[in-house]
């Protein structure tokens, strides 16, 4: 029970500015929080859903791959590699990255035992620091101007939206409780938009029966 209180906390204390509705009145983002995640390495199950998802976007890179690349989301630089083939990475990672190429939705997840206070989306001034890696390597890079970034009570957790997540509170093969932050713009409606949250935890508790599953979606007229 308590810890259920401290989930709807976090979900009730998440917030997205006003100057990222200013930039996208359609802006939407649903919050879900899956906790009690069985972790295991990846499985037959996971390995069919990235096939289908592989299958589904091979057709559908021949459009994507004549755009800029220069910041790809994470939607994006999944269904440019499902041309060639999906990473596997642990169950988890598998079964929603499957389900974010099937329903073309970015998704992003972050384990919330490394998480501090609860999510907030902002417009960035240029002198966040964000902690990542290049060459691998450990670097700080700091956030562009304006840019959306989501931040927890320690810094920036991802850049540009969903562009770029940072390692600190990246998931593991022992995650067993996450945050995930589907990201919506217009044709995209809100009814596919928990459509494919409500798939993502169906598939997710039929290795974790015991998961808990809280949600809240945000907008400007929600």
């Amino acid at each position: 029970m308590a810890q259920s209180q401290i989930t709807r906390g976090l979900l009730e204390k998440a917030n997205v500015a006003q100057d990222i509705f200013k930039l996208r009145p359609d802006y939407r983002v649903l919050l879900m929080v899956v906790e009690g995640i069985s972790p295991g390495p990846s499985d037959e199950a996971s390995e069919s859903l990235l096939k289908e998802a592989e299958s589904s976007r091979r057709e559908a890179y021949k459009a994507f791959g004549a755009k800029p690349q220069k910041t790809q989301n994470s939607l994006e630089a999944l269904t440019r590699r499902a041309k060639n083939g999906l990473p596997r990475v642990n169950r988890l990672t598998d079964i929603y990255n499957a389900i974010s190429i099937k329903h073309q939705i970015p998704f992003g997840g972050e384990d919330l035992d490394k998480y501090n206070g609860a999510p907030f989306l902002i417009r960035a001034t240029g002198q966040e620091q964000f902690q990542t890696f290049s060459s691998g390597e450990p670097t700080t890079e700091l956030t562009a101007p304006g840019e959306p970034i989501w931040c927890d009570n320690t810094g920036v957790t991802c850049r540009r939206w969903n562009w770029r997540q940072g390692p600190r509170t990246a998931l593991s093969d022992d995650t067993t409780r996450v945050l995930f932050i589907l990201d919506a713009l217009e044709p995209l409606s809100n009814e596919v938009l928990l459509h494919a949250a409500d798939e993502l935890a169906s598939e997710l508790k039929k290795t974790s029966p015991e998961a808990r599953v809280s949600q809240r979606l945000i907008g400007a007229s929600v």
